[in-house]
């Protein structure tokens, strides 16, 4: 699974699906668990987890339960959304910070009595 080269977009919806089956069972076994552990830590039934490892789609909601009993959840960083300033309103606020400190004006004058 060290192949970083793989081209998603020239891939079919099914061969995409057979790649995640493949991840999800990569991991698994390296975590030195079989299909049931992570089945009943995921609350699904083993089928579903072999249907996923063998290439067949499941749910997102199952794919989600997989990924948390494989403490792999990190995977979804990269649907993090920020926000990005553009660089016109990033020169605005640099003009806007200010450049200089100013003394306070202290009044040490007695108040006028008129």
């Amino acid at each position: 699974m060290g192949n970083t080269n793989i081209h998603w977009i020239a891939m079919s919806d099914k061969a995409i699906v057979e790649a995640i089956g493949a991840f999800l069972k990569h991991k698994r076994l390296n975590q030195n668990k079989t299909q049931s552990q992570i089945a009943q830590d995921a609350g699904l039934n083993r089928w579903t987890l072999s249907q996923i490892e063998n290439g067949e789609a499941i749910s997102m909601a199952s794919f989600i339960q997989i990924l948390r009993a494989l403490d792999q959840l990190n995977i979804f960083d990269v649907f993090k959304i920020e926000t990005q300033i553009s660089p016109l309103e990033l020169a605005k606020l640099e003009q806007q910070k200010r450049q200089r400190a100013r003394n306070k004006k202290i009044d040490k004058k007695p108040d006028s009595n008129w």
